[in-house]
């Protein structure tokens, strides 16, 4: 009896500090996604101004699309409050467009053909997953009737 009431104390524990870490990194994840929002919007702004504006669009890309991978990584952390479970589909969403910014920033004419096809497929797998894994976390949301 005594060993049970013990262990339930430290899963107790472990829960709450589990909460208490999920929690620093959202405050963290949310500072850093609004310094990324804030700096996005600072290279829009400037981005008619001296300098290539092909190299200053994909500087402000650059910006917008690291800030939706913060988002989307926050977006995990806040659905583990309201559910007590972590989402996979933001994890892979934030893959996705993560991989598709390396090649915004990389150029497509610089990427050797066999690169270009493990991008593809990266590109194609993380899209079917999103899919498919957005299909099931919906389908367990419902209420059954």
């Amino acid at each position: 009896m005594e060993i049970d009431q013990s262990m339930q104390r430290m899963t107790g524990f472990i829960s709450l500090l589990t909460k208490l870490i999920y929690f620093i990194t959202a405050v963290v994840l949310s500072v850093l996604a609004l310094v990324s929002f804030v700096v996005a919007g600072i290279q829009f702004l400037t981005v008619f101004g001296p300098g290539d504006l092909t190299t200053n669009l994909l500087q402000v890309l650059h910006a917008i699309l690291l800030t939706i991978i913060i988002v989307e990584i926050l977006e995990t952390v806040t659905a583990y409050f309201k559910t007590s479970r972590v989402l996979v589909r933001p994890i892979l969403v934030a893959g996705l467009t993560a991989t598709v910014r390396q090649v915004i920033i990389a150029g497509v004419g610089t990427i050797n053909p066999t690169d270009t096809l493990v991008i593809v497929a990266v590109i194609a797998v993380l899209t079917a997953a999103v899919v498919l894994v957005g299909k099931e976390e919906l389908h367990e949301e419902k209420p059954c009737p």
